[in-house]
Parts: C-alpha cells; sequence; structure tokens
C-alpha cells in the first residue's frame, strides 16, 4: 500500500477519479468496471477511462467533455463524504507548518472530523511516525476512518484513533506535536501540557473570536507555554488573461483561527510581560482565566512589580 495515497501509472478499476466538465464543475467517481456514470449530458462509460492515463478527456453520449484526473489531496479533502465539518485545505496547511509536523513526530490529534487533517498529518509524519487521534462521536469518527482508509487504500500503520473525550481517554505516552480542533480546546491545554515534550508545539483551531481568546488566556494562565501566537488564513482567487487580470470572484471566507504556543520545560514559568494588556483587557468585566505573566495590578495573576 502506498501511504501517500498517491497513485501513478494507468487508470485502473477501483481508482477515484475527479471529472471536471468545461465550466469546471467537478463530479469524483470510483472506476467500475461495466459501470456508467450518467449526466444531464448523456452517460459516461468508466471502461473509456479504465486502463488508460489520467489526464485524458473522456466525452459523454450527448457530446460533454471532462477532463479526467486522479484527485490531488486538497480536492479529496473538500469533496469526501463528510458528518462534521472538515478542515480545508488553506488551514491544514498553515497548521502543517505552524505545528512543525516533521516526519517520525509523535502528534496527537483532538477533534477528528470528516478526516481531512488526518489524512495531511499522516502524509506529513510517515510510516515512522506516530498519530494518535481523538474523537468524542462514534459517528464522525467512523466516516472519518472510511475517508482515510478510502483514500490511502487501506489502514496507515502510524495512526491510532480513539472514540471518547480526551482528557478522559489521553494515554501518557510522550507528545511532540499537538493539534486541537474542538469547541472548548481549553479544556485540554493542562492534559496535554503534561505529556508534551519541552519545546512542543501546541496549535488550537477554533471559529470564534471569543473562543480565540479563552484558548489564549488558557495558556497564558497556565504559565508553561510560551506567549500564544493567533492568525486567521485567507485566500483569493486571481483572474489572469491577456489584458485582464484582476482578482477573481472566488474568495475564502472566514473558516477559523489557529492560536500556537510551545511548551516549556518542566519547572519553567513564562516570563513577566513587560507590555501593558491593552486598557481593560483584564479589567473588572473580564470573567476568563488570568494570565500568569501579567501583573496582578494590570489584571493578571503574577506577582506585582516592585
Amino acid at each position: 500500500m502506498n501511504l501517500s495515497g498517491v497513485h501513478t501509472g494507468n487508470l485502473q478499476a477501483g481508482d477515484r477519479v475527479t471529472l471536471t466538465d468545461s465550466k469546471g464543475r467537478r463530479k469524483s467517481v470510483v472506476l467500475k468496471e461495466g459501470a456508467t456514470w450518467h449526466t444531464t449530458k448523456g452517460a459516461v462509460s468508466h471502461d473509456d477511462l479504465i486502463g488508460g492515463p489520467e489526464g485524458v478527456t473522456v466525452t459523454s453520449a450527448g457530446g460533454m467533455q471532462y477532463l479526467a484526473f486522479r484527485p490531488v489531496l486538497n480536492e479529496y479533502m473538500v469533496s469526501m463524504p463528510r458528518d462534521a465539518a472538515v478542515v480545508y485545505p488553506k488551514d491544514a496547511a498553515q497548521i502543517l507548518m505552524w505545528t512543525d509536523i516533521f516526519p517520525g513526530a509523535r502528534v496527537l490529534e483532538a477533534g477528528v472530523g470528516s478526516g481531512a487533517l488526518t489524512l495531511a498529518l499522516l502524509r506529513a509524519i510517515g510510516p515512522d511516525g506516530a498519530l494518535h487521534s481523538y474523537e468524542r462521536r462514534q459517528q464522525f469518527a467512523d466516516v472519518a476512518r472510511a475517508n482515510v482508509e478510502n483514500f490511502l487504500g487501506g489502514s496507515h500503520p502510524a495512526w491510532t484513533l480513539t472514540v471518547g473525550d480526551l482528557v478522559e481517554s489521553i494515554t501518557d505516552e510522550p507528545i511532540d506535536r499537538a493539534v486541537l480542533d474542538m469547541l472548548a480546546p481549553w479544556e485540554c491545554v493542562e492534559a496535554v501540557g503534561e505529556r508534551m515534550v519541552p519545546g512542543g508545539v501546541l496549535t488550537c483551531y477554533v471559529a470564534t473570536a471569543t473562543q480565540l481568546g479563552r484558548v489564549a488566556d488558557t495558556l497564558r494562565a497556565h504559565g508553561g507555554f510560551t506567549e500564544p501566537l493567533a492568525t486567521e488564513t485567507t485566500v483569493r482567487d486571481w483572474h489572469a488573461e491577456g489584458l485582464a487580470i484582476r482578482p477573481g470572484h472566488g474568495t475564502s471566507s472566514h473558516t477559523g483561527f489557529l492560536i500556537t504556543s510551545r511548551r516549556l520545560a518542566q519547572g519553567v514559568s513564562a516570563p513577566m510581560r513587560k507590555r501593558r494588556p491593552a486598557p481593560g483587557a483584564y479589567g473588572a468585566d473580564y470573567q476568563g482565566p488570568r494570565p500568569a505573566n501579567i501583573p496582578a495590578e494590570l489584571g493578571g495573576a503574577g506577582a506585582g512589580v516592585g
């Protein structure tokens, strides 16, 4: 089995292909001998593709031409079956880079969703790494496992999928990198921090600004992580045709925020911040965790400055 999920050579029965029409509309089809794909423009025989190369055109009975390619990972991530929302390719790429996922890494993933980010993580860590994914809902776990195995052609030897709450189910194995894609990742910071090696990287993926702030302040209150970095990624298409060069009509909307931080060594606390927090940031109306690296007179939980 090819653990990357990439297949080359002539198309075979069982291969998944993406058929794209002249308007750029795509349809994902699994090839089967003797099967037919029916469209409003007539039928397309699978046998017209099986045994030939990808990157060809196939014509329906009604005269519509389709380009046929095996899907690359980013295409599969947005077209595969889903019960939970997926981490889109633009965010998955940022997660891999900011979390510094490397071959052989021991990675924890909480919130497997439909398996999109799982596929990206597995490709990055390779067969010598270890990815332990946690998912609360059996239904989501089943969909994710099916999507991963469909793309790879079987189970990945480096992947363990556990159904259950992370805090209750987490093992004591050391963690190099962790990605939390869940509703309340701040509830898991303590458990992950206990098992993360010094210098390890934690990334949380959240949808709202309220979650963003809660995660960042929980990391500050923990005291064993560096000052969190919060980012949002947008991608804009461009139209380039002759003299008509302009932004395209397709622009990715908001999908989520990333918060990244590194684990300090055992017993080491984050240094006290010299920069004052924004006025009112930790005032009387603030009800969240108090940062350990901000003095008490400025609204934090740290020791006062002389």
